[in-house]
């Protein structure tokens, strides 16, 4: 009898890391848990590594440089905090680094004399054009593993957690 190859991989898989920590009698809910948070860490420490080798750039300063992409006309250094989930002391300081290497440029609102807008320079765009793609191969190599199917169901699925997660929030702060 053939064995069947999904269940090797899982069987693989429940040897690897964070699974470790969980008993075969525990909730499916934490098992997934578990094995969300070792997958997400995992592809996060490659992606970091492989920044920092190929471009001697950090995950973080990729994040902010992508924010900034997507808004051509820039962003507040205060919605870039939000965006990003980090302090505004965080963003202050990457936006010190990038304006100095020629990546970023402040100014100040129009709307708001306390407030900054930063943008990307022209050599900021380029060169987070040509990292944005090889970042996109990597991603696209580290779930090959998944065909498209399964690709679009876990995203549909962990899109409807997340609107549980943020719904549960909401609700907690109106107590």
């Amino acid at each position: 009898m053939k064995k069947d190859p999904s269940l090797a991989l899982l069987n693989a898989a429940d040897e690897l890391g964070y699974e470790a920590r969980s008993a075969s009698n525990d909730h499916a809910a934490l098992k997934l848990w578990l094995r969300m948070l070792a997958c997400t860490t995992q592809i996060e420490d490659e992606i970091r590594r492989r920044l920092r080798t190929r471009f001697d750039i950090s995950l973080a300063r990729f994040d902010y440089m992508a924010q900034l992409y997507r808004k051509p006309e820039g962003l507040r250094m205060k919605d870039l905090t939000r965006f990003l989930m980090v302090t505004g002391a965080n963003v202050t300081g990457l936006t010190d680094e990038l304006e100095r290497d020629g990546l970023v440029e402040r100014s100040s609102s129009p709307t708001d004399r306390r407030s900054w807008i930063v943008n990307l320079t022209p050599k900021g765009r380029k060169n987070f054009e040509s990292m944005a793609a090889e970042h996109e191969g990597w991603i696209l190599e580290l779930f090959s593993c998944l065909d498209a199917k399964t690709v679009n169901q876990l995203y549909t699925q962990l899109g409807a957690l997340r609107v549980h997660q943020v719904a549960q929030a909401d609700a907690a702060s109106k107590e």
